[in-house]
Order: structure tokens, then C-alpha cells, then sequence
């Protein structure tokens, strides 16, 4: 389903420099903390904490989760297509961020998933964490920053086909999370835990993540990595190459996109087989490549390949990838045995293919993000 939070922003003069606060609501809010550095919201305020539930109000819990961990966030995205971000004359408001995005988009496709983050005490917090709720992911790890704000990121496509990314992060409450705030019995849990690199960037968030993430190590959990390469946000090319690269052979299953390869492996050819394998470490199960409308290459220890993708009429890239691995990682969370099956391997990927597809047929991430019925559709349609 489309979500609402769809809100045109039109911006005329000097569009951007105002800083985030400027962006965010002045309304004042009162909302109880439960520590000084950060709080949960209260039951009073739209019963956001609480499990995810199923459309008839039982928990979703019980069967296999995959937790995300990470940053959400809120995109603004151009109202018309094919203009750089200062051309832009408006723009959508559409929740996003790469690791919220997969929890979201698992649980579109009839999946289960939790999410791990913080957000700023403010309108675009709350916003974010009813948005969790509202599409049955469980937000008991999500925290609440009364001194940060959420983050903001402005993302477009040019009519070269280029990504143009700004944020407003200066710091945002992503980055204030911290290790003493982490829902360890939601961490051990979890059949799969997935992350990005982006929190690896400044403490705490730092230091939260790789606890979090050897928390799921040490439990047996699954670890997926989605390196999500956004070098604007690094201090500098070679601190982004080596801190994404700190944490390579702890994960079990590794996404990657052309461009990731390039920068990784310091200029080397992305198509090139040799390549792609220096990139798989010993324990990894599955290193995955996407390639956009192309589709994907899959690698593990004995077998590798290729799967098409779907061609469809591109309207914003935003949030593919993320759709990409929340349809292989809702297979995967319910029958880790396809790891050692290639054919069903492949039909799991072409369906997370579809997912990535269908999603940049919306303008936005989560808003795009597709149903389990509408991904069967579209292979149906495909097939025949």
C-alpha cells in the first residue's frame, strides 16, 4: 500500500541553507524521557512502542524476524524528474533510509521485521516511528533523541542518470545512538540481522553498531551488510574504503553495486569475475552484485551466476537496492537452505529482482516499496 506521508515542500531563494532545525516543526512538544540522553514514547502518543501486529491484531514476532539496524530517515525527493537538486522547484517528503527501507519493504511482502535506530524527539520522528508501525514492523528497539533532529537527505536523479545526494546531519540523532540504549534480547532474537556502513561513521553510533552486531554473531544470528557507499557523508574517500572494509568478514551475506566494487577495489573492473572474488572472504555464504535494470550475480562457494532483471519506465532509483534486499533476505528468513540450492537461489533472486524493479516506478523509498502481490504479479506478466 502507498503511504500518505507525502507532503510537496516548494522552496524559493536560497533553498538551502538553512539548517535542520529551520526544516522541522517549531511546534513544541512534551514528551516524558526515560534516561537523559534519549526516550521512548510514551503510550499517550499514538502507542508507538509496542510489537508490530498482523492485519488481524496478532503479534508477527513468533516467526523468523529480520532485524535492520541503522539510520531512518526523511528524503526529499524532486517533484520533477530529470533536474539537479538546485534546478529541483519542489519536492516530496518520503520516509526513508537504507536500513529502515529493508525492514519496511520485508514486512510489505508479507515478511517479518524489526528495526533498530534513533531518531530525533521531534514531528518527523514521530512520523517515522508510526510509519514503522503503521506497516507491521516491530519499532521496540527504536530510540528518541530530545536534542538531535532526524536526519534529512535530498536525493535526486539528473537527466545523466547521476545521483545527487545532500543531508543535513550535522549531528542528526542517527548518529547519537549509543550501546547502553541497544535491545539486546530483540538483537539475539533475530534469525537475520542486517546493516549498513553509514553508522560506522562518528560514535556512539559506532561503537553501538559493532556491539549489536557481535551480540548477533555471538547468538547465531545471521549478519547481512549492505555497504550503501554515500561518500559525502565520510570525512574522506580512504576512511569510507577502510572502516566499510573493518567489518567485511564478520558478515555472512555481503550486497554490493558495481559502483561499491570500483571503489573497494581501487579502480578494478566490476564485470570482472576475479575481481568481484577477491571481495569473498572465506566464511561468506552469499556476496550478491546488482547491476540495476540488468539484474543481478550471485557468488557463493560453489556456485555462481547471473539473473535478469525486469525493464520497467524508471522514475526514481531511490530505495531499489533496499527493495533488492528485503525480497532476498523475506526468502532467506524463512528457509536458509536455499544458500546451498542454486535453482531455488535463482528463483529467489529473480524475485528480489522484481522488487527492485517495481520500486523505481514510485518516486521515494518506502512509498515505492512493493507488495508480495504485486512482485507475483509482475513476474507473471514477465513470463508471459
Amino acid at each position: 500500500m502507498a503511504l500518505q506521508a507525502t507532503t510537496t515542500f516548494c522552496f524559493s531563494g536560497p533553498t538551502f541553507r538553512s539548517t535542520p532545525h529551520s526544516l522541522t516543526s517549531k511546534r513544541r512538544i512534551s514528551i516524558k524521557a526515560t534516561s537523559t540522553s534519549s526516550s521512548t514514547l510514551s503510550n499517550s502518543r499514538s502507542n508507538i512502542k509496542g510489537r508490530a501486529l498482523s492485519s488481524d491484531g496478532s503479534s508477527t514476532q513468533e516467526s523468523p524476524y529480520v532485524l535492520c539496524f541503522g539510520e531512518m530517515l526523511i528524503d526529499f525527493v524532486p517533484t520533477t524528474s530529470g533536474l539537479s537538486l538546485a534546478d529541483a522547484p519542489a519536492f516530496k517528503k518520503a520516509p526513508g533510509g537504507a536500513p529502515a527501507n529493508v525492514a519496511v519493504g520485508i514486512a510489505r511482502l508479507g515478511g517479518s521485521s524489526a528495526f533498530i535506530g534513533k531518531v530525533g524527539e521531534d514531528e518527523f520522528g514521530y512520523m517515522l516511528a508510526n510509519i514503522l508501525k503503521d506497516n507491521n514492523v516491530n519499532n521496540e528497539g527504536m530510540r528518541f533523541d530530545p536534542g538531535a533532529r532526524t536526519a534529512l537527505a535530498f536525493v535526486t536523479l539528473t537527466s545523466e542518470g547521476e545521483r545527487e545526494f545532500m543531508f543535513y546531519r550535522n549531528p542528526s540523532a542517527d548518529m547519537l545512538l549509543e550501546e547502553s540504549e541497544l535491545d539486546f534480547d530483540l538483537i539475539k532474537k533475530a534469525k537475520i540481522f542486517h546493516y549498513g556502513s553509514i553508522s560506522l561513521i562518528t560514535e556512539p553510533c559506532k561503537s553501538a553498531h559493532i556491539a549489536a552486531a557481535k551480540a548477533a554473531k555471538e547468538a547465531g544470528v545471521i549478519l547481512s551488510y549492505d555497504p550503501n557507499l554515500r561518500l559525502p557523508l565520510w570525512p574522506s574517500a580512504d576512511n569510507a574504503r577502510e572502516e566499510i572494509l573493518s567489518i567485511w568478514e564478520t558478515a555472512d551475506i555481503i550486497k554490493i553495486s558495481e559502483e561499491e566494487i570500483v571503489f573497494l577495489t581501487k579502480g578494478e573492473d566490476p564485470y570482472d569475475d576475479n575481481v568481484v572474488r577477491k571481495l569473498f572472504h572465506p566464511k561468506l555464504k552469499l556476496l550478491l552484485v546488482t547491476e540495476g535494470p540488468e539484474g543481478c550475480r550471485y557468488y557463493t562457494k560453489d556456485f555462481t551466476g547471473r539473473v535478469h532483471g525486469l525493464k520497467v519506465d524508471v522514475v526514481d532509483t531511490t530505495g531499489a537496492g533496499d527493495a533488492f534486499v528485503a525480497g532476498i533476505l523475506s526468502q532467506l528468513a524463512n528457509d536458509l537452505s536455499l544458500l546451498q540450492d542454486e535453482e531455488r537461489l535463482r528463483e529467489a533472486l529473480m524475485f528480489a529482482n522484481a522488487c527492485g524493479a517495481l520500486t523505481v516506478k514510485v518516486r521515494g523509498a518506502i512509498p515505492a516499496l512493493p507488495t508480495k502481490e504485486a512482485v507475483h504479479e509482475a513476474l507473471l506478466k514477465a513470463v508471459v
